[in-house]
């Protein structure tokens, strides 16, 4: 009987060593958890029968150390949750292991070739949400934008006095009181200068002249503001408009909202204009929430997506797939479905990797322990066998 049970410790024990192997060759390896080997008693009625192993556990709520490795696409994952990956099969598997790249259609893909999944943007950049696809970057250039609105705020100046030279003259300084010139851009993206000149025609009373490129764009717009100094005429934008050769007539609507007039110097807030010209790629970018920016050689940047990530109530009852991927299971239940850095969701640290979570310490201990169990049995079934052959001899 001792031999039998000498032999059930020897066969759990070496799934134990080898557990425990799995574990040390993994300790570089990315997103990687380790397993421990659980171990129960056999008893036939009350009769010791030796021992099992009644299965392998993962500690997939441990996480691993974030390293830096400042490659964009490497994603970590500060918290809680699994990147959601699927197969062109249509298999789904949940991983910590960041380490994403692109394919020659440019969809964000593991090394595995499994495609990340995320919310995709239509087609004038608006999130999607709701919708969990394939995240793909669009391989394109970014397109020219005309300057059609400009939020412009500043103070003009209410100790200024009414100049005394009339008319207005952009070439006289002594016909205004203060300039500011904005670029602009034409639906080619040439640049262009937008220049407003501000003269003081009474109290609490200015007309502001528009010139494009040195040219003037129609009459002067008047500006009325209380006593108190607030703007309260034009209250809607104004519209301007310029007749450019070989391009798109430009219209702008400029807002003045914000602009007052106190007894200070002439200062400008705020000067938005929308436009921008043609840009080429130069880089991606992933925010901690995990919206994914193309960025241009213009300055501009344009969302392409949101990585979102899974969660489980038992993540524990997940499938292991490869000790970093694992996939859904009746005892895991279904995925909770979310955005980095909202709820049970960890936020996103792009540039990074999670590191195993092994414990190189524990696992020397644990194999020593092992080793020490695995001869431990090994010495009772050659004390067995030697009992046994000296009973035969005896007789």
């Amino acid at each position: 009987m001792s031999f039998n049970i000498a032999l059930t410790g020897l066969n759990a024990v070496n799934e134990q060593l080898n557990t425990i192997s799995h574990n040390i060759a993994n300790a570089g390896t990315v997103g990687f958890k380790s397993s421990r080997t659980e171990f129960g008693s056999v008893y036939a009625d009350s009769q010791a029968m030796g021992v099992e192993v009644i299965g392998t556990t993962q500690s997939i709520s441990q996480g691993g150390a974030l390293v830096a490795t400042g490659r964009n696409l490497d994603l970590a994952i500060s918290g809680g949750g699994f990147f959601v990956t699927k197969a062109s099969n249509g298999d789904v598997l949940y991983t910590r292991a960041g380490v994403f790249g692109t394919d020659k259609d440019n969809y964000l893909v593991n090394s595995s070739g499994m495609r990340l999944q995320g919310y995709p943007t239509d087609a004038a950049g608006n999130l999607l949400v709701g919708t969990m696809s394939d995240l793909q970057i669009k391989n394109a250039n970014l397109p020219a934008r005309a300057t059609d609105k400009l939020a412009f705020v500043a103070n003009l100046d209410s100790s200024e006095n009414v100049p005394a030279v009339v008319p207005f003259d952009p070439q006289n300084l002594n016909t205004y009181n203060s300039t500011y010139t904005t670029r602009v851009y034409d639906s080619q993206g040439r640049e262009h200068t937008l220049t407003q000149y501000f003269v003081k025609t009474a109290a609490n009373q200015w007309d502001a002249h528009y010139y494009m490129d040195g040219a003037a764009m129609g009459g002067p717009q008047a500006l009325t503001f209380s006593t108190a100094g607030q703007l309260t005429a034009p209250m809607a934008p104004v519209n301007l408009t310029a007749a450019l050769p070989g391009v798109d007539p430009l219209n702008i609507a400029l807002d003045y909202t914000g602009t007052s007039q106190h007894g200070s110097d002439f200062v400008v807030t705020t000067n938005n204009p929308s436009g921008y010209p043609p840009g080429e790629q130069t880089g991606l970018m992933v925010e901690k929430d995990g919206r994914v920016f193309v960025n241009y050689s213009n300055g501009e940047r344009l969302l392409q997506g949101q990585v979102v990530l899974a969660n489980f109530a038992n993540a524990g009852g997940l499938a292991n797939q490869s000790g970093t991927a694992w996939s859904e299971t009746a005892e895991s239940g279904g995925p909770l479905i979310g955005v980095a850095g909202i709820g049970a969701f960890g936020s996103l640290s792009a540039g990074s990797l999670e590191n195993s979570n092994v414990d190189l310490t524990q696992q020397l201990v644990s194999l020593m322990e092992g080793q020490r169990n695995y001869q431990a049995n090994t010495k009772v079934m050659t004390t067995d066998k030697e009992l046994t052959q000296v009973l035969f001899g005896a007789i």
